[in-house]
């Protein structure tokens, strides 16, 4: 019986399989087996050179990412399951962001040695769970050797109506910025990991303590792309004017939507929503929940724009906030605090 590193932080495996044992197409054949279609238009999927897919009349939406274990993702405290989860919410949250629906996804894993089968079969048993919560279908990939660590390419489709779809570039002054769920929580999820984890290799006996912290931890580990925002918004019959998902922190994704529509932006400290757990873990970090909520990131909600007389509909959302709204002025994006002080956002990568 062997100790192998997994989440929180080492657990036993009794069997370990060599993925040489399998073979590149024994371990393709092992990985694709449980996987079911959900959308009628997906024609062929694993098992040729390329998918074939059938959108009719519809667009189609596509995005992709990159993770590489040491950048992206520790596996010191990330559960593989979690990680196979995660990395098909990052992938959907954009075609979310586009107002679309998405619809299959695309793997492609590089591998190192230390890496068994059953290894890989967690990390696709997350993928899986994400495939069926989306109700999306797996359709290809591919698998491949990597001198060191894991790297994971992911790519999702999505289909919208061309009376649907929204992009970055469309808000208007006077527009109500509005927000899906909190902000902040996965970066505290971030410092509470990273925090058990020193405190492990100092002395692995110790057990982790983040029962205070089950929920921004799992806003860390498992995300959830708001999908249930874009059925709501449609059910209303409201298409936001603009709209992107919070992957880069609050502040970065308001002064995206600026730059692309060529407005200003005007927000309030007292309108952000962050969570008490949130609130109570940048405390204790002595890290301003403000700046946790604004250049966190990885929280994966949405922020949008709707016109004045849409968001009489949008406030009947019960996890949608309204936290501001468009200007004219270009060259004002800034934050009014709950003094009455005027302060500009600012986020990484924006000069």
């Amino acid at each position: 019986m062997k100790a192998v590193p997994r989440g929180g932080f080492f657990y036993y495996m009794e069997n370990r399989t060599e993925i040489g044992t399998l073979g590149e197409f024994g371990l393709i054949k092992r990985l694709a087996t449980p996987f079911t279609q959900h959308q009628g238009w997906t024609k062929l999927g694993i098992g040729d050179d390329a998918a074939l897919l059938d959108a009719s009349n519809q667009l189609t939406v596509t995005s992709t990412e990159l993770l590489i274990e040491g950048v992206h993702f520790d596996l010191s405290y990330t559960p593989l399951q979690h990680l196979g989860y995660k990395i098909v919410t990052l992938a959907v949250s954009d075609i979310a962001a586009m107002n679309a629906i998405p619809t299959q996804v695309l793997i492609g894993i590089g591998l190192s040695n230390r890496f068994s089968v059953e290894a890989v079969d967690e990390l696709y048993a997350g993928i899986k769970s994400a495939c069926e919560d989306y109700q999306i279908d797996l359709v290809g990939g591919d698998t491949t050797a990597s001198p060191q660590g894991l790297i994971i390419s992911v790519t999702a489709n999505g289909v919208v109506d061309s009376t649907q779809v929204v992009t970055r570039s469309n808000a208007k002054p006077n527009d109500v910025i509005c927000v899906s769920g909190d902000f902040g929580g996965a970066l505290m999820g971030l410092q509470s990991l990273e925090r058990e984890k020193q405190v492990f290799l100092a002395n692995p006996d110790m057990q982790p303590e983040l029962d205070n912290k089950s929920y921004v931890v799992l806003r860390q580990l498992k995300p959830s792309a708001r999908f249930d925002i874009i059925h709501e918004l449609r059910e209303l019959g409201v298409v936001p004017t603009s709209m992107i998902d919070s992957s880069d922190g609050l502040a970065a994704e308001i002064l995206h939507i600026c730059q692309a529509s060529g407005t200003g932006a005007r927000i309030f400290e007292k309108n952000i929503p962050i969570d008490d757990e949130t609130y109570l873990a940048a405390t204790e970090f002595n890290l301003s929940p403000l700046t946790a909520a604004l250049n966190g990131g990885e929280d994966y909600e949405l922020v949008f724009t709707v016109s004045q007389a849409d968001f009489e509909k949008v406030e009947k959302i019960a996890d949608v906030t309204a936290i501001g709204y468009m200007t004219d002025l270009k060259n004002e994006k800034v934050m009014v605090m709950k003094s009455d002080q005027i302060v500009n956002l600012t986020a990484p990568g924006f000069n």
